[in-house]
């Protein structure tokens, strides 16, 4: 039995200083008591949290972790930069190599931007759109997450209709919504989001067709307004281009974040010549947007990317997974749903309304040293092995049959917070 003891006594403590004793997308209010909220450590795939349980880690810090925790080029060159300076009066060299680094991988880019979360860069997107040809409108899919500014934030306690004045929504996937979305703007289109693909919590995950890309793009052409892709969850663990690029759709601006230095905090907008003047007419700046340390990790973490199998070696560890579950969960008669790429799963049961089902298996995972999630898509890193997918499917299969065993005597979900996440 894993002890919890420390963590409890943590959670107890941060009740006393911290409002709601966690918050953000990082709190496990919506998680069962099995799922620990503070971490000792962590190295290649696997987590210890404060009570010394280790766990083979799915969601990789909510995706930071692209090569492995701790990698060791990574930490050998942000040990090296620490060693000369990290956020000085100005930036260092680190800054212009990795721009160059990333203008050199990215099709459509012709400049670089950096600063330090998605909603930092997503927000950039925003007003370098809105400088391109001093327009107002900014078109985004309903339901869709680009972060958690104002003007984005899931979350509206505190938000004014003030705040979001100018956005204008549209269906995803849905070209002749996006259609009239443009016609309800009149001419004041400045840009619209993009997600590469539907990856929202509590939901299965999909694709866009190519005609729904390939469409936005010449609705924003015919415009003369900005595609802004949104890359910050899915960049470097689909392609290493641009998501869309399987289209042969380029966007005009993109967003990057998580992966980029493989944990160390910075994000990046990346734009095309024709933005890069509206880019240099903004002002967005912050104390710790230049700081060195994370642009040298940065500039490591692509070198990985370029010269490596990483991403053909995670393709290939989570389709063995998402294969393993898939029969284990015929093999029990119980229905699951895997959606979006193996790389970045969505594991949601049927005839599950309350979630409980899904909620009783990546309980039992996390108890058995495997961190799954019940309603978030999910990270491979390339530090996991398939000796940690066997381990895995070893412990998946035992939370089949003890959910087969339990499942017409599983109690009903009990955390108001996810019943009202789902409406009930």
């Amino acid at each position: 039995m894993m002890r919890n003891s420390k963590d409890s006594e943590l959670r107890e403590r941060a009740r006393q200083v911290i409002p709601k004793g966690m918050y953000g997308h990082e709190s496990v209010a919506l998680l069962s008591e099995d799922f620990p909220q503070f971490f000792s450590r962590a190295e290649g795939a696997y987590l210890w949290d404060c009570d010394h349980n280790r766990y083979v880690d799915y969601m990789c810090a909510f995706g930071p972790n692209l090569l492995g925790y701790r990698h060791r080029g990574v930490e050998e060159a942000a040990r090296a930069q620490a060693a000369m300076g990290d956020t000085m009066t100005g930036p260092s060299e680190a800054m212009v190599v990795l721009a160059e680094d990333l203008v050199s991988m990215i099709g459509h880019a012709a400049w670089a931007m950096f600063c330090k979360n998605g909603s930092d860069a997503t927000s950039m997107a925003m007003v370098t759109a809105r400088a391109y040809r001093d327009r107002r409108k900014i078109l985004v899919a309903k339901g869709t997450y680009h972060g958690a500014a104002p003007w984005n934030t899931p979350n509206m306690k505190g938000i004014t209709a003030e705040d979001r004045a100018h956005i204008i929504y549209f269906n995803y996937n849905d070209l002749d919504s996006a259609t009239e979305a443009f016609r309800k703007a009149d001419g004041d289109v400045a840009g619209v989001f993009a997600t590469p693909f539907r990856h929202e919590t509590f939901n299965d995950q999909y694709a866009p067709s190519a005609e729904y890309a390939l469409g936005l793009r010449k609705l924003c052409d015919d415009a003369d307004a900005l595609l802004i892709l949104d890359e910050v969850r899915t960049g470097f663990r689909l392609s290493r281009d641009c998501s869309w690029s399987v289209h042969g759709v380029q966007p005009d601006l993109s967003a990057w974040g998580k992966v980029l230095a493989n944990g160390y905090p910075i994000s990046a907008l990346l734009g095309s010549e024709k933005a890069r003047s509206a880019a240099s007419s903004i002002y967005v700046t912050g104390s710790f947007w230049f700081s060195a340390v994370p642009m040298a990790a940065a500039i490591a973490t692509l070198r990985e990317i370029r010269t490596t199998d990483y991403l053909e070696r995670i393709v290939a560890n989570s389709t063995r997974l998402r294969a393993g579950i898939a029969a284990q969960a015929s093999a029990h008669g119980i229905a699951v749903r895997q959606t979006g790429p193996s790389q970045m799963p969505q594991i949601l049961f049927d005839d599950d309304p309350d979630m409980r089902k899904g909620y009783f298996w990546a309980s039992f995972a996390v108890r058995s040293g495997v961190y799954l999630h019940p309603y978030h898509n999910m990270f491979f890193n390339a530090a996991l092995t398939t000796d940690d997918i066997d381990n895995t499917l070893d412990i998946t299969d035992r939370a089949f049959a003890e959910l087969k065993r339990r499942l017409f005597s599983l109690p009903a979900q009990s955390n108001e917070l996810v019943l009202q996440r789902l409406g009930r």
